[in-house]
């Protein structure tokens, strides 16, 4: 369980809290599956470039993506259509230049389709109502996975006059639902017969690890599993069915044990608190000191027969109000409950809050890792 606190009054946060402090802390169990992933087991990062047509006045322009009409006459040369002659008088602002990106699946097969994601590079204001031009992707290694075409879909528009412009949504990035197409076998990063299966913690932790490596030797056996480090725990694969063994292993339930963090944002004054923080026994005092400077310029003027002259006189009035101190002592090995309950009482907001948990820590009271963001 962990708290959350933002800058707004502590008063609103009360009710908040009490319920969330009345919940009963429990051990938290999850399955592997949530927790650890397969090595070997991972999707591919897909790219490439390509043209979108169709657009209604809003794509590049010649001046600012030059790219763009070299892009659009080497297509229309490999179509049959001789146009360098006449590339200078091209205005492409019905065409786009863009990139496209996608995520090719683990064990993905020739025939699968896949999501794309369309983004204008050039100087187009919209992309709506445009179609994709055939689109190699390709992986990593410079290899083409999958062939992308098809029609936009930007959920927003964007309209200008010659005094007011309107613009929703981000109408220069799109989607194409199943819009490319898988054209050759992800990379095998797994085998069934393989002699071994690792397991990837998502958050690495020693105790997490030994809990993994325990639910699985409860489960399988003893000695099938072995926790390398932190975040690796390597199984055995005795009867060279990998798929089955994985599948059995992602439903286990193992316990979960975090490190006591406590994080804070200055910008924002928001400060969250896992429910591992302790704190040994400290007074803590809050209060603030405000000053208050006002001016307030006077104009001095003469009689008529002194024969001075009329000046601006400045009158500065200075109040310095100090707020009246409230000392809290919290135990020893205090509870997160206790302890949020005790900082409520100082009376302070989330930024005073900061303060005074960075204190504590300074003063090697705080059992806990402080985060700044």
């Amino acid at each position: 369980m962990a708290i959350l606190m933002h800058s707004r009054p502590l008063s609103r946060l009360a009710a908040v809290l009490c319920l969330l402090l009345m919940i009963p802390v429990t051990a938290q169990a999850e399955r592997i599956k949530e927790l650890a992933d397969i090595e070997g087991v991972r999707g591919n990062a897909l790219v490439g470039y390509g043209l979108v047509v169709g657009l209604n006045g809003t794509g590049d322009s010649g001046t600012s993506s030059p790219f763009t009409i070299n892009s659009i006459t080497a297509m229309l040369e490999r179509l049959g259509v001789n146009v360098r002659a006449d590339i200078t008088k091209m205005k492409p602002k019905n065409i786009a230049a863009v990139m496209v990106t996608s995520e090719l699946p683990a064990f993905a097969r020739p025939g699968q389709q896949l999501d794309v994601t369309v983004s204008s590079i050039g100087d187009a204001k919209d992309l709506r109502g445009g179609t994709l031009l055939i689109t190699p992707l390709l992986g990593g290694d410079g290899r083409p996975y999958a062939i992308a075409q098809g029609g936009l879909s930007t959920g927003g528009f964007s309209v200008s006059g010659k005094g007011a412009s309107s613009t929703k949504g981000h109408p220069t990035a799109a989607r194409v639902p199943n819009g490319a197409r898988v054209e050759r076998a992800a990379p095998r990063g797994l085998s069934a017969d393989q002699e071994k299966i690792t397991l990837n913690l998502h958050n690495p932790d020693f105790t997490t690890a030994k809990n993994m490596q325990d639910a699985i030797n409860a489960d399988l056996g003893k000695g099938m599993a072995r926790a390398i480090d932190s975040g690796t725990v390597q199984v055995w694969n005795p009867n060279s069915n990998a798929v089955e063994l994985i599948a059995r292993l992602e439903q286990l339930d193992i316990g979960l044990d975090h490190a006591a963090v406590v994080i804070v944002d200055e910008r924002t004054g928001t400060i969250v608190m896992g429910q591992e923080v302790r704190i040994d026994t400290v007074a803590v005092a809050h209060g603030s000191i405000s000053v208050n400077i006002t001016e307030n310029p006077e104009v001095s003027q003469p009689n008529a027969f002194a024969g001075g002259k009329t000046t601006k006189v400045d009158r500065t009035k200075v109040s310095v109000e100090e707020e009246e101190a409230k000392l809290v002592v919290l135990p020893r090995q205090v509870s997160l409950a206790t302890l949020v309950t005790a900082l409520n009482a100082v009376g302070a907001t989330p930024s005073d809050l900061i303060a005074v948990l960075q204190a504590i820590k300074a003063a090697g009271a705080l059992h806990a890792e402080l985060r700044t963001m």
